[in-house]
């Protein structure tokens, strides 16, 4: 294993369980202290418990995207624990309503755009607001291949949300790459999660289904995913401004 984040700050939303919890102990085993935000105390402590566990750093910060008030603590307390934040992994996120566009509810449809746009949106203000501030930094989003095709029904709002995160990120490089900070996005397809997984559905179920829909025959692998937004936030990518890196199998080629 590299060392490629060794003295630096990492924050990851969403990282109490599956994507966010891969990606945060990807950055940790390779040198970075690693702030893990959502808003369950108890998963967030599993995942700092399971950093220790590999002999890395890590801390857990309690917080709301969806507030702004919430999201400033957070930036400043990642930078009271570890002296500073040089990349910031913006992969909270949720599907709240499901069902034809114009059969959903109203609160359902604003809540998935809360939570997934004005959530990345707010994070990202408060990351760059101290990075560029302090020597720049990179920041990954997880957006989605689903924003770029809408082939799965009855996800309106989500599809929505994410289509928007990938737009937001290509805006948001461009106007932040001046300042230091580099902005990018990781568009992954079906990830081997719970989310995946249809209702009654089985883990060998799914990878029958997946056989027939996506030309790879399987979904990804979450080390996948991390190995992705580790590249997007290393050095190594240092020409990559405003990159949505598709990561499906091929389902969109």
């Amino acid at each position: 294993m590299s060392a490629r984040f060794t003295a630096k700050t990492v924050l990851v939303t969403g990282a109490g369980s599956g994507a966010g919890r891969a990606i945060a102990l990807a950055f940790a085993r390779e040198g970075a202290a690693v702030v893990v935000a959502g808003r369950g105390a108890a998963p967030l402590e599993e995942t700092v418990r399971l950093i220790e566990a590999d002999g890395g750093r890590g801390a857990a910060v309690t917080a709301d995207v969806t507030d702004a008030a919430s999201v400033a603590a957070l930036v400043a307390r990642t930078v009271e624990l570890f002296g500073g934040l040089d990349v910031a992994v913006n992969n909270a996120g949720a599907i709240v309503g499901v069902g034809p566009v114009a059969d959903l509810d109203e609160a359902d449809f604003r809540a998935t755009l809360d939570i997934n746009v004005t959530g990345t949106w707010l994070s990202m203000k408060h990351e760059i607001g101290h990075m560029r501030a302090n020597g720049g930094g990179a920041i990954v989003n997880i957006a989605s291949n689903l924003g770029a095709h809408g082939r799965l029904a009855n996800l309106g709002a989500y599809v929505t949300s994410k289509a928007a995160v990938s737009a937001l990120t290509r805006n948001a490089a461009l106007d932040h790459i001046g300042d230091g900070v580099r902005i990018n996005a990781v568009s992954p397809g079906p990830l081997a999660t719970t989310m995946s997984l249809r209702s009654g559905e089985t883990e060998a179920e799914r990878s029958d289904r997946m056989k027939e829909q996506n030309p790879s025959g399987r979904v990804g692998d979450l080390a996948e995913l991390a190995a992705a937004v580790l590249y997007l936030a290393s050095d190594e990518a240092g020409f990559a401004v405003g990159t949505d890196l598709v990561l499906d199998g091929g389902a969109t080629a």
